[in-house]
Formats: structure tokens, sequence, C-alpha cells
């Protein structure tokens, strides 16, 4: 990557909003401060001309921020370049060439050149130059042995008493020391036991239990994430996120278990279980809220473009959400993680057919008098793969 490739994409990004500007009129002529629904009908355009999609997360990465450090992934460059009207990302930089550019790119080439040449060099099989030099020898004068000259007739042989008490002590010592080496590795066996048992007393007590949770009404699944808050007594609560259809599991070798559980279309719920005669596993009923669910549906419904479907669909979100409300949208981005909406906005959203909608979730919902006083929702797109 060199500078004029960075160059290149901050044209390309004039040229993607150029193209946008043509056929929409988004909150604000510069792209770098679209969000929220300008995102969401850019997203839909570039599917519709280009047959492909940027998340969320990449849009606020490379056009929130002027100028990038970095270029995205090729793919990218490739469907951003044909949403403009150029056959790939190399198109668009052969028909923006800068002043100069053309000379670098010779330059480049004998570089290359240049390099292939010398990968050529290191893939050939090098020898080694070093000569091999005679060794000398060095004749040493040879010295006449007499072997007649040693006489070993009618020599003595002395046996050494104390070298014998030696050998006999020697065949009694490893009968000690194997003695001695079994006894301590009995003792460290035996200390090593009993450490395990301290440190893993716990664990070898523990007990599994499973709680499964239903709709009330409907006899199946909880249709929602569920948050469970384990309390326990001179601790810290310690919260848990089952997905929906999953199973809560949870080991213990206490003999009370008490949990608070929430869900964003269901009632909240307090659970006290005595563990001495509890079964190790629980079907536990949640009692779903109609009214925060009729608010969900509404908003996800797909009214397919008919415009009678639509009225009736804004009119009756309007009754159900307070003029009031507090409604966020979360994003996956640090920087810009949550926007607020009001109430008109998000009604706007949610009854303008696109394919974004299809990934809306609400994550928590809260009603007061009748009225739903808060919205939290995401909607959730496909990331681009991990680079």
């Amino acid at each position: 990557m060199t500078d004029l490739d960075l160059l290149h994409f901050e044209q390309l990004k004039k040229d993607v909003q150029a193209q946008y500007l043509k056929e929409y009129t988004p909150s604000y002529d510069d792209i770098s401060k679209w969000k929220g629904i300008d995102i969401i009908y850019f997203q839909e355009d570039l599917r519709k001309k280009a047959k492909g999609n940027i998340s969320e997360k990449s849009f606020y990465t490379y056009f929130k921020n002027s100028p990038v450090t970095k270029l995205p992934r090729i793919d990218m460059l490739n469907l951003l370049s044909i949403y403009t009207g150029y056959d790939s990302w190399y198109e668009f930089k052969k028909q923006h060439l800068f002043a100069g550019e053309l000379l670098l790119q010779d330059q480049e080439l004998s570089d290359e050149d240049m390099e292939d040449l010398e990968k050529i060099v290191e893939d050939s099989p090098i020898f080694p130059k070093t000569d091999i030099q005679p060794e000398k020898t060095v004749k040493t004068p040879t010295e006449n042995v007499d072997l007649q000259k040693s006489n070993t007739e009618n020599q003595t042989v002395n046996q050494n008493n104390d070298l014998i008490a030696q050998q006999s002590s020697a065949a009694v010592k490893p009968k000690k020391n194997f003695f001695k080496k079994n006894v301590w590795a009995f003792v460290t066996s035996i200390l090593i036991l009993a450490t395990g048992l301290l440190g893993f007393k716990d664990e070898i007590f523990l007990k599994e239990y499973k709680y499964c949770f239903t709709d009330a009404d409907r006899g199946t699944s909880v249709i929602n994430t569920l948050e469970i808050k384990v309390i326990k007594e001179n601790e810290s609560p310690i919260l848990y996120r089952i997905k929906p259809g999953d199973c809560f599991k949870y080991s213990t070798k206490d003999k009370i278990l008490k949990m608070e559980i929430r869900a964003p279309f269901y009632e909240y719920l307090t659970v006290n279980r005595s563990l001495e005669n509890a079964p190790e596993e629980e079907m536990i009923e949640l009692k779903p809220d109609d009214y925060k669910m009729a608010v969900n549906y509404f908003s996800v419904k797909d009214a397919n473009g008919n415009p009678e479907l639509l009225k009736q669909k804004r009119k009756q979100l309007e009754n159900l959400i307070s003029n009031n409300a507090t409604i966020y949208q979360v994003y996956d981005n640090a920087t810009y993680g949550i926007e607020t909406l009001d109430k008109q906005k998000y009604i706007t959203l949610v009854t303008t057919p696109t394919t974004s909608l299809k990934n809306l979730s609400v994550i928590e919902m809260k009603k007061d008098k009748g009225k739903i006083v808060s919205i939290k929702f995401k909607i959730a797109s496909t990331d681009e793969k991990n680079k």
C-alpha cells in the first residue's frame, strides 16, 4: 500500500457520495455525517446497484474518518468502484492517475524485476568456497621399546583388605538406598493426593442443575435472549445471558438458589429454589407481555410496500408508543455505540420497506401506564471476514 492508494480511496469516497446524491437526499450531503437511517438507505442502494453490501461497522471505520490511515479489503474496494460505474478498483485508479504516477509505476516495475532476479539467485544452490588444506603430519621419533625388559616373573600380588570391605559394603548400600527412595516416593504421593483433594474439594461436591424456559401462553421456547442474575448472600450478583432456545446450566454446592430472570417481551420473574431435594432438570414458564410483543410484531412485520398496510402499521405503532418514549439504536462500533431516535423517526424506520429490517431485534423494552416508554434495538448485519 502506498500513500497514492490512500489518496485514490479518498477520491472513491467522493465519487460514492456523488453517486448516491444523484437519486437520494440524505440528512447531510457530506457522507461522513450520515448515520442511522441514511446508512440503511445507502446499504440498500449498494445492494441494488453493485450486488453487495458493507457492514455498518465498516462504514463507520472508513467513511467517518478522513483521511483514513489504512485501505479496506480489496473486495470492498471493488464493490464501491462498481457502485460508482467502474469495473474494478484497478480500473478506478487507472482512470484517476495523479501527475507523475505513470513514472512511478515504471520505476516500481523495474524494482520488481530486480527483486525477481535476486530471488532466482537466492534459490540457486550455493556451494561452500572453503579450501581443504592438507593436514600436516608431524613425525615423532619412535622409541625402541624392548618388551623383554619387562620382567613380571616372581612378582607377588598383595590383596588389599580395605578394598574387599568396600566391595562388600557397596553391595548392601543399593538395598538401603532403594528402600529410602521408595519411602520418600510413597510419602510424596500421599502429600500430592492430599493437596489435590484440598484444592478440588469444591469441584468434587458441586452439583449441576439445568433450567429450561418456555412461553407460558404458547408452550414454545422463549423468543428472546434471557438475562439471568444469580443472587448470593454477601456476594455481588452474577449475570448470565442465555440465547433463545438454550437452557441454563448452573453448578453449585449451595442449598438455596435465587435467580432474577428478565427478557424483553416477558414479565420479570424471581425464582427461589431449595436445592436439597430439587430435581436436576426443571422447566420454568415465563409469562409473555402481550403489549411489548405487539410493538415488536408491528416493528418487524413486513408490509411488502403496500401503502394501506404501511398506513395501518404506522397507526398501530402510534397508539402503542408514548410520545415521550426514549428509543436507542445500538451499534457494534465502539465510537458510535448508541444513537437516540424520537418516536416519529423510529416509526419511519420500521415502516420503510428495506431488507435491513429483517435483521432488526429488540434488546429491551419498558412499559408504563399502558404505553411503551423505552425501546432499545439493534439491526444486525453480516460483517466482513476477519482481516
